[in-house]
């Protein structure tokens, strides 16, 4: 139990063990609108002069969290962004966090609701902390590409050093920013602290920036008041947009074909930013085919060759420069097999093969979902990504450590722990052993979902059920329990 004396933010006993995306591509959500319309109405019969009032009960206890956060918000922070970059670095059980620099934009697209507070705990966390009373205003989790890097073999053999950026509502007052990474039993690796002023010279005001063109493939309402998911180009020339926008539609349409998204579609902007490559496609170096695009995306990454990624991570944020967002989803022009998803970082896939769609629903479950792995290998591969006496902060995946604390409430009564996978048919949600990689020890909440293969046509309901309380959380919606 870690706990943070100046604020009511406690985490409870739930480890970091970080979120590994997906090598093998075999293929996450948020559900619920607002329950009851405005009820404060007078029905006025001109015959009997009688009115029917109804009550404004509902509507009040909804409107007042979200005035409260809002008041919050005001309090501590301007209508703007602060960027801050990193280097991460090191090699195998040694991690450093490098401070490179800060700047602010005007506009803020992030969460303005639970601004203290996280839901996942993910692999790292940035912290902002008043300079003055010592409070903690805001905190962002995250997981990272170093930190997967870490656990291969090269890193055993040399360090390196990879790209990090994280944005933040951009504070009032001195605060202190404190970035920390995790290891996967839930210990600080690495801590880096640093000071922002609002008076700093240094820090660059890039408002004069040119601002990208981009498009609004689909908009539910006010950025203040929903998600903002940037769809951002990669590998696509000038003559390739047309394809890129189609594209960026085809991806809208997926995610909104699963629930929880189905039914949340006004709780999400999509945005489709059309970044110029000045060549079309992706590297992939195993084919000696290297790319001239605009982010350096490539396959074999961790020399894993359906594994796509970017490490020009610098690059991904200043293209996104003042476009309203706060997810991303890069779209590659290839129709080689592939794609990756980080969580709070971003999801990347190429968009030329037939398992696109689903591919690229399933890489959102990372990215913004926080959504485990739900396959495994019967063979001894990356088995010990996850510690088998701590629970996995991922809400899909448990070790039975803590597992009141995931989908134990979805579940009938008389459903054996663990569930043998034989009587798949009979329980809807049940305990199956084989997750997150591993074959022994690591349990999900069915059989197959769209976090384990490409042809199920639905996230399971445990991941339905995660999805919908962390876009309440993000929107400072009460959740079901």
């Amino acid at each position: 139990m870690w706990e943070n004396p100046r604020s009511a933010f406690v985490f409870s006993n739930i480890p970091y063990c970080f979120l590994r995306t997906n090598h093998l591509l075999l293929p996450h959500i948020g559900r619920g609108t607002l329950p009851g319309a405005t009820v404060m109405a007078y029905h006025i019969n001109s015959m009997t002069k009688k009115f029917f009032i109804g009550t404004a009960c509902t509507a009040a206890a909804l409107l007042a969290p979200l005035t409260s956060a809002a008041a919050e918000f005001n309090r501590h922070f301007q209508d703007s962004t602060l960027r801050v970059d990193y280097i991460l670095a090191g090699k195998f059980g040694e991690s450093n966090a490098y401070f490179r620099k800060m700047s602010k934009s005007k506009g803020w697209a992030g969460r303005r609701a639970n601004l203290d507070r996280t839901h996942y705990r993910g692999n790292g966390m940035l912290t902002l902390v008043d300079a003055q009373s010592k409070d903690t205003i805001y905190r962002h989790t995250f997981s990272t590409l170093f930190q997967e890097w870490q656990t291969t073999a090269e890193s055993h053999k040399l360090q390196k050093a990879f790209e990090g950026t994280y944005n933040t509502p951009l504070p009032k007052k001195p605060t202190e920013l404190i970035l920390e990474l995790f290891d996967n039993r839930g210990n600080v690796v690495a801590t880096s602290k640093h000071l922002y002023t609002p008076d700093d010279i240094l820090v660059e005001r890039r408002d004069a920036a040119k601002t990208p063109r981009y498009t609004y493939v689909h908009k539910g309402g006010d950025p203040k008041n929903t998600i903002d998911v940037a769809i951002l180009a990669e590998g696509y020339s000038a003559k390739d947009m047309p394809k890129f926008m189609k594209a960026a539609k085809a991806t809208v349409d997926a995610i909104f074909d699963h629930e929880p998204f189905k039914s949340r579609k006004q709780d999400f902007n999509f945005i489709a930013v059309p970044a110029v490559s000045k060549e079309s496609g992706v590297c992939i170096p195993r084919d000696n085919k290297w790319v001239n695009n605009s982010f350096g995306s490539n396959f074999d990454t961790f020399y894993s060759a359906r594994y796509l990624t970017s490490s020009n991570v610098f690059d991904i944020y200043d293209a996104l420069e003042g476009v309203p967002y706060e997810h991303i989803i890069i779209l590659a022009n290839s129709d080689t097999y592939g794609g990756g998803g980080i969580y709070n970082s971003y999801t990347l896939t190429t968009t030329g093969h037939a398992n696109f769609k689903p591919v690229v629903v399933h890489e959102f479950g990372h990215s913004y979902g926080g959504l485990a792995d739900e396959y495994f290998y019967e063979v001894d591969v990356m088995s010990d990504t996850y510690a088998l006496d701590k629970e996995p902060w991922e809400p899909n995946i448990t070790t039975l450590v803590d597992f009141d604390s995931k989908w134990k409430n979805l579940m009938d009564k008389n459903t054996p722990i663990p569930t043998p996978v034989e009587d798949n048919a009979k329980y809807k949600v049940g305990v199956y052993e084989g997750g997150g990689y591993a074959f022994k020890g690591v349990y999900r909440p069915v059989d197959k979902c769209r976090m384990r293969v490409n042809d199920v046509p639905a996230f399971c309901p445990a991941c339905q059920q995660a999805l919908d309380r962390l876009t309440d959380f993000y929107l400072g919606k009460p959740s079901k329990k």
